[in-house]
């Protein structure tokens, strides 16, 4: 894996991306080369060609991108794949039309477009299909071996497992109970103990070990290891294995040390100092540019139910500090007039408008003064009650932890993981936080940001 803009990304989708580019690229050379087959000189002499074809690669690719084409679980046969690439050249036409007014000169002609066009769909297509068969036959696929039975070892298993393209092959598990060797775990089962590491790896063709023991002291494989790292096996740390391929820490394995000695989790005064201003300037634009649907909603609100336009809550923010919270009201006054509950994703107490504001996260909007008072960020945990805080904070470790920066209207948890209503879900949540803070960065925000404007837009993903 590459580290990109503080994400892990397979080296095979970073390859599969930029072929595509180059495959995008050549289909409207190719088309401007059909436009002008009777007239070479026309061809060769077209103005700016490769830099106008860039241009449609950009706008194609961004489109993909937003339609989850990207994403090889995010659909189920071809003809929704066809379905999603119709729509995403749909877009990307309309964007492409948008910058041609803003830029002229940029302007390809209507015949090799539409040439190139036709061309793009087969390729996108053919292209996808041959990237699903090449999966299938994992032959690029890292052969895995992972040392350890517990939790951690489990976890990191259903994960390649299930994992439509993490690029990893579970070969099988060692244990450092060698009763257990045989005993099946997930469908790999354990080929094992400790002292036949060398030669399972050798025999199996292992390409990396992770270690995700739950006890090391005395049991630890240090010999074993260390021949087979001279050997070119790669050995890596199970939490870190996790955490690279999930996007998220696993909590549940975690030892106050590896918060203390790992990389991340520094929060340099000038990211943070970046982050505070550009978004100071952010909300405050925002608000202005927003000010007309603020006051149609606030006009909506006061017509469908009666109560108040916004909503007051108090939140826990940074380092523990209580705030008060500002949404456009969405549910029915007195809502919690018997006690603090999870809100639902379909919940009953919501009014017609608010189930429609919630539906495109528009209730949101007024955190914007939260952001711009200091309360918030854009992109952080989301804050919780204090009632919730301190029933979650005795039942999941380093909880706390997840208020060591200030909470965000959006969040890596927020995109990647469902509307949450348990502890369950809080715990899950949680994993997620605690990444994002391990990373923190601007271009990581960004990302996050581009992410949630998705969800909302196309309603796909989590929420």
């Amino acid at each position: 894996m590459l580290r990109i803009f503080d994400q892990y990304i397979p080296v095979r989708k970073i390859a599969f991306f930029f072929l595509e580019s180059i495959f995008i690229e050549g289909m409207v050379i190719l088309g401007a080369y059909l436009r002008f087959l009777g007239d070479p000189t026309g061809f060769y002499h077209y103005d700016y060609l490769i830099v106008k074809a860039l241009l449609i690669v950009a706008c194609v690719q961004l489109s993909l991108y937003y339609f989850d084409l990207y994403d090889l679980k995010a659909f189920r046969s071809k003809i929704e794949l066809g379905i999603r690439l119709l729509q995403s050249l749909g877009v990307s036409s309309i964007l492409l039309a948008f910058l041609y007014y803003l830029f002229p000169l940029l302007i390809i002609g209507r015949g090799i477009f539409f040439i190139s066009l036709g061309f793009m769909g087969v390729v996108i297509v053919s292209w996808r299909i041959t990237y699903n068969h090449i999966l299938k036959t994992r032959q690029l696929d890292q052969r895995i071996m992972i040392i350890g039975s517990g939790s951690l070892a489990k976890s990191i298993a259903k994960e390649i497992v299930e994992g439509v393209d993490t690029g990893f092959k579970l070969i099988g598990f060692i244990t450092d109970h060698p009763e257990r060797v045989g005993e099946k775990l997930l469908n790999p089962s354990i080929m094992g103990d400790q002292s036949q590491i060398l030669d399972i790896a050798t025999k199996e063709r292992v390409d990396r070990i992770i270690v995700a023991l739950e006890e090391r002291r005395g049991k630890f494989p240090n010999a074993q290891l260390l021949e087979c790292k001279m050997r070119g096996i790669a050995i890596e740390e199970g939490i870190h294995f996790y955490e690279h391929l999930t996007g998220r820490l696993q909590v549940e394995s975690l030892h106050p040390s590896f918060l203390i000695f790992s990389e991340g989790f520094i929060k340099s005064k000038l990211t943070m100092w970046t982050k505070r201003v550009t978004e100071f300037v952010l909300s405050l634009f925002g608000l202005f540019l927003l000010s007309p649907v603020i006051l149609v909603i606030s006009l909506l609100i006061k017509i469908d139910s009666h109560g108040p336009v916004f909503y007051k809550q108090e939140r826990v923010g940074e380092r523990g500090k209580i705030f008060k919270l500002l949404k456009f009201r969405s549910m029915v006054e007195d809502a919690e007039a018997n006690g603090p509950v999870w809100a639902e994703q379909d919940d009953k107490r919501n009014t017609r408008v608010g189930r429609w504001m919630r539906k495109w996260r528009i209730d949101e909007i007024p955190q914007m003064f939260n952001v711009l008072k200091g309360d918030m960020s854009f992109v952080g945990p989301r804050p919780e009650r204090s009632f919730f805080v301190e029933k979650l904070r005795k039942e999941i470790p380093f909880y706390d932890q997840r208020f060591s920066i200030k909470p965000g209207v959006t969040g890596w948890a927020q995109i990647k993981y469902r509307y949450g209503a348990s502890k369950e879900d809080a715990l899950e949540k949680l994993k997620y936080d605690l990444y994002y803070i391990k990373n923190l960065s601007p271009l990581y925000d960004l990302i996050i940001i581009f992410e949630t404007i998705k969800v909302v837009l196309f309603r796909k993903g989590a929420r």
